[in-house]
């Protein structure tokens, strides 16, 4: 039934405004805020759109929504926290991360951060 579909993915934020410049300006994506106040990330060339809608009672995923593979995932990491994105710590936990803030526990390299609306984003080996 939905083998061939273009299906796409969405998630909520506290504020369209702050998710927007996040997005743009410092993540560097091609955004575009469209009717209703819906804020569609325009990845991979727009193949690949992403919606973020406002919800005023916003409660911020507890998992992984959205992954950037990357080829150099400490190099990411670095030039993403000159920008200003803070990287998340998982200490004492299955997926602590190192000084970098990258696991490196097994599986792709992989380090997460968080939108303006608390969402949890990672970049990955790819």
């Amino acid at each position: 039934m939905f083998k061939d579909t273009q299906a796409f993915s969405g998630y909520s934020v506290d504020d369209l405004e702050a998710a927007e410049r996040f997005y743009g300006e410092v993540l560097g994506i091609d955004v575009e805020v469209g009717e209703m106040g819906i804020l569609t990330l325009l990845l991979a060339g727009g193949d690949r759109p992403t919606l973020l809608y406002p919800k005023a009672d916003h409660q911020p995923a507890s998992f992984t929504v959205l992954n950037f593979p990357v080829a150099d995932v400490a190099a990411t990491v670095t030039a993403l926290r000159e920008r200003g994105v803070a990287f998340e710590r998982y200490e004492g936990t299955d997926v602590e991360t190192d000084d970098d803030f990258v696991f490196r526990g097994g599986g792709p390299l992989i380090a997460w951060f968080t939108d303006p609306a608390g969402n949890v984003l990672s970049v990955i080996e790819d």
